[in-house]
């Protein structure tokens, strides 16, 4: 190949992976160490903020992200969290805001290390279950969730443990719950009176 050309043709590659990269939007932080951008409606008291971490310690209580009004569709979101022993919570995504009950809406990524229900930290909760995620309790883990269209990855300690492509017409979980991607906020849950779990360093960027 002449010089020139593969010089040529070396740019359009460089060029077109740093268009595909700057594509995806800037990391945002969506917790600011208050309840800014953030909202809960039954059970408020079971969230509160320590040592710059939210802490879920107390019965059903789902804390919504409120702080933008755009719904995440194509998205990356990173946090860091640690459970006591014993507890249970979670993090949804493409749900909506509801003043009680377990969020009709989104799909949700467990968290849970050593209670009761097998269903471990990673798993997509009633879709793809995960029994041995790469963590422990009173340590703090990183939890990734990326979907972009139908496909979701899900890494704890930068580990894939769940990576699933949801099939086309998907029908809602039961009638109770609309467990199907589409697009929405996020919420963290305080699932019971004995779990307590600590969420920090939560941020998200929105993907092409």
């Amino acid at each position: 190949m002449h010089c020139r050309t593969a010089v040529l043709c070396f740019a359009v590659l460089f060029c077109s992976a740093a268009f595909s990269a700057d594509s995806a939007e800037q990391w945002q932080t969506i917790f600011n160490g208050t309840m800014e951008g953030w909202k809960v409606g039954e059970n408020a008291d079971s969230w509160r903020i320590e040592n710059g971490a939210l802490v879920c310690h107390g019965p059903k209580a789902h804390l919504f992200y409120v702080g933008d009004s755009r719904p995440f569709k194509n998205f990356e979101l990173e946090c860091e969290v640690m459970t006591r022993p014993g507890s249970n919570s979670g993090i949804y995504f493409h749900t909506e805001y509801q003043e009680s009950d377990w969020p009709r809406r989104g799909l949700e990524c467990q968290v849970n290390i050593s209670h009761t229900d097998s269903i471990r930290s990673g798993s997509l909760y009633g879709i793809v279950k995960v029994t041995d995620p790469p963590a422990r309790d009173n340590e703090w883990y990183t939890n990734n969730i990326r979907v972009e269209g139908r496909h979701v990855v899900i890494r704890i300690n930068g580990q894939v443990v769940v990576d699933y492509t949801e099939p086309e017409n998907q029908k809602p979980h039961s009638d109770r719950f609309d467990r199907r991607l589409g697009q929405g906020t996020f919420a963290l849950q305080a699932h019971d009176p004995d779990s307590e779990v600590w969420f920090r360093n939560i941020r998200v960027r929105r993907l092409p």
